[in-house]
């Protein structure tokens, strides 16, 4: 990765702060004392602020993503994650702010003419960006597929995750019959698919295939990533702290396949891989079987 010109376009993003003041400025004078910043899925005002007020607090709301988005950005500069995960991420982060700015353009517009506050089309590109970063995230550092038979396969679920990432279906489906504008209705139809697929997830579990080229990581049947034998330095079994978070997590060097409180911690010379499960020795067996071979 060109280093440089990432922390370029990192920095780069602040630039949204006088660019915000700036369209401001040049529609001070006409805008009206009291504006209208809130509005309903029908595009009808709901919600005034003063212009001062608004001016504030769409700086605040931006700083705030600019704080938070920076940050990370450094700590994945810092941590050399993958290229494609680290622009992916800066793409996305830019169009959250590009959304930000929209939106407030479409509020200013509104306050000036009169001009109706529809989102419309862009709100079916947040899932779409969601679901394209999820699938760059997946793809990265999958290695290559292993070749040979599998002599050991393990399988780590949790029903109980499958339970509780089905809830925000029950909202998401009462959205969809109250909502009407179609775009909206499509963007929450595609965040039902994406919950759904992940509650299946979690319900089906990770598998682990073991063989005598190295440990193949699955769920639904899509092959998140291979560990060649010959790069595993060393394993042991591990507590994993829930503050750290449960599913696929990690985007640098570590990642973690997990849906409980014990893990294998398995270090190569490029990452460190933890596999989740709820009898971690089973695993410890596997891999020693497959390391003696």
């Amino acid at each position: 990765m060109n280093r440089r010109a990432f922390q370029f376009f990192t920095w780069l993003m602040w630039l949204a702060l006088p660019l915000i003041a700036l369209r401001y400025w040049q529609v001070w004078g006409q805008l009206p004392l009291r504006m209208a910043t809130h509005f309903d899925v029908n595009g009808q005002a709901n919600g005034w602020m003063t212009r001062e007020v608004s001016l504030w607090f769409v700086l605040g709301i931006t700083a705030f993503l600019l704080v938070v988005f920076t940050a990370v950005l450094l700590v994945i500069h810092w941590q050399k994650v993958s290229d494609a995960v680290s622009w992916a991420l800066l793409a996305f982060f830019y169009f959250v702010i590009g959304f930000v700015f929209y939106g407030n353009e479409l509020v200013l517009q509104h306050n000036l003419n009169g001009a109706p506050v529809r989102l419309g089309p862009s709100l079916l590109v947040i899932p779409l960006a969601i679901l394209a970063l999820f699938a760059i995230f997946l793809g990265a550092q999958r290695g290559k597929p292993l070749e040979g038979s599998w002599i050991a396969e393990e399988t780590h679920a949790s029903p109980v995750f499958g339970m509780l990432f089905t809830l925000p279906l029950f909202l998401e489906f009462w959205m969809l019959s109250v909502v009407p504008v179609r775009m909206a209705r499509f963007a929450i139809a595609l965040m039902c698919i994406l919950f759904s697929v992940i509650a299946v997830a979690a319900w089906s579990g990770f598998r682990y295939y073991f063989g005598p080229s190295g440990v193949e990581i699955r769920t639904l049947g899509y092959r998140l990533r291979s560990i060649p034998a010959a790069e595993i330095t060393s394993y042991s079994v591990e507590s994993w702290n829930m503050l750290r978070g449960y599913g696929i997590r990690g985007v640098g060097r570590s990642r973690a396949y997990v849906w409980g409180n014990k893990v294998v911690h398995i270090k190569t010379p490029q990452a460190e891989i933890f596999l989740g499960h709820s009898e971690p020795e089973r695993i410890i067996r596997d891999l020693d079987m497959i390391k003696r071979q």
